[in-house]
């Protein structure tokens, strides 16, 4: 029989874990602290939230609607799918995404709680406590959100609005030592709306093979280019240099609440089959598997959807960069850097040429009080004196968002 206590507990006291102490969320940590109330006397305006389907002008495909009402109404999809996804779904996914400069079977593909799930999961089975992980600056927040949970020290490499947001890869590569884990490379860009060039990313994925390190490559936004772009995939432009790269329905498709995201384990040389792929199958086991009836959908939804649904999508969203574009770039006082991709604009903002606004968080307290506009600053993308947009809003929003801006920005001017 083990000792007893001999210490009981006098009082209650229930602290929190240190993982749960060490998340925290910079969107939030940011925008949480904003005292400032809209302006009651105009309309609520908000281009901070990188949802699509908030105003009803962008909606998936009804094909797809069907292909998940057929699904509902077999019965059978209600059940626990394994962990790592559907095979079918995992054959789907690998058939729709093949290509022959980087091949993908079912073995090559996990199914996840959406890019996110794919994008914890990935940092988690490359990363161990203490050891470093490279993130862009401007990036996506939860990269970082990620890597603190986990104790991973986060170290920034910067993007260069000079150069349409290319990789400063020299200072990438300074950055690197022997508790480097892994890089993450984002293309098509959150919050930059970039895509990378093919000679940029052979450049880049050069300092990775130097220094073997293995590349986790977010294409949530794959395909999502405007005119004069093209979207590589990474792996396909490698033989020799690891790379896990995730993406998912939600934002080709327009479908974020549906949470299906995917991880290609890209492994020409088995580097990975050691231990990573075990670990990936591990790490899906704690939430085993996301919702089993959109992964039952997935063959009609990547299969048969009209290709015209992304080329329409793609021209719609180009059309409102194009508008954004148009306007924000005639403001005295900011400076647009014209996305090429995606569903973002960046904004440098002249601080400067202002009498009352310091900085970009100032910038975006002092827009929303005034004119009921909601941004968010560049700060929450460790990228402080810009701001981003979201121009998913149909046109008219758009412009009486902007219109609300220049007033602003007019009043304000120097």
């Amino acid at each position: 029989m083990s000792a007893s206590n001999t210490s009981p507990r006098k009082a209650w006291k229930v602290n929190a874990s240190i993982v749960a102490k060490r998340t925290s969320n910079p969107i939030r940590a940011i925008v949480d602290h904003i005292k400032v109330k809209p302006n009651a006397n105009k309309s609520m305006i908000s281009l901070a939230l990188g949802d699509p389907t908030l105003f009803g002008n962008f909606k998936i495909h009804e094909s797809c609607t069907e292909a998940v009402s057929k699904q509902l109404h077999s019965y059978k999809s209600n059940g626990y799918p394994p962990s790592t996804g559907y095979l079918e779904a995992r054959q789907t996914v690998a058939e729709k995404f093949t290509i022959p400069e980087a091949p993908l079977t079912a073995q090559d593909v996990i199914v996840t709680s959406g890019c996110s799930g794919a994008i914890d999961m990935c940092i988690g089975v490359l990363c161990n406590e203490g050891d470093n992980i490279l993130l862009p600056r401007p990036g996506f927040s939860l990269y970082q959100t990620v890597a603190d949970s986990k104790g991973v020290e986060v170290r920034y490499y910067d993007l260069l609005p000079e150069h349409n947001w290319e990789m400063d890869l020299k200072q990438l590569e300074s950055l690197i030592d022997d508790r480097t884990a892994t890089v993450v490379m984002n293309n098509p860009s959150n919050p930059c709306g970039s895509v990378f060039r093919k000679q940029h990313l052979l450049d880049f994925l050069a300092v990775c093979e130097r220094n073997h390190l293995p590349v986790i490559a977010d294409e949530i936004y794959c395909d999502l280019v405007f005119s004069g772009n093209e979207f590589f995939p990474l792996a396909s432009l490698t033989k020799t240099v690891p790379v896990l790269s995730v993406g998912g329905l939600a934002k080709k498709y327009l479908v974020p609440g549906w949470r299906l995201g995917w991880i290609f384990i890209h492994d020409r040389n088995n580097i990975f089959d050691a231990e990573v792929r075990d670990g990936l199958n591990s790490l899906s086991q704690l939430i085993l598997g996301p919702n089993s009836l959109i992964q039952a959908s997935l063959k009609d939804i990547l299969h048969n959807t009209d290709p015209a649904f992304h080329t329409e999508t793609c021209a719609q969203l180009e059309a409102n960069a194009k508008l954004s574009t148009d306007i924000l770039s005639k403001i005295p006082g900011l400076k647009v850097i014209v996305p090429q991709g995606a569903m973002y604009v960046m904004i440098a903002i002249n601080v400067q040429e202002f009498k009352d606004i310091t900085n970009d968080i100032v910038f975006t307290e002092k827009l929303l009080g005034e004119e009921s506009v909601m941004c968010l600053p560049g700060s929450v993308f460790q990228c402080p004196n810009f701001i981003r947009i979201v121009f998913t809003s149909p046109p008219n929003i758009l412009e009486e968002a902007y219109n609300r801006m220049a007033e602003f920005c007019a009043r304000h001017h120097v």
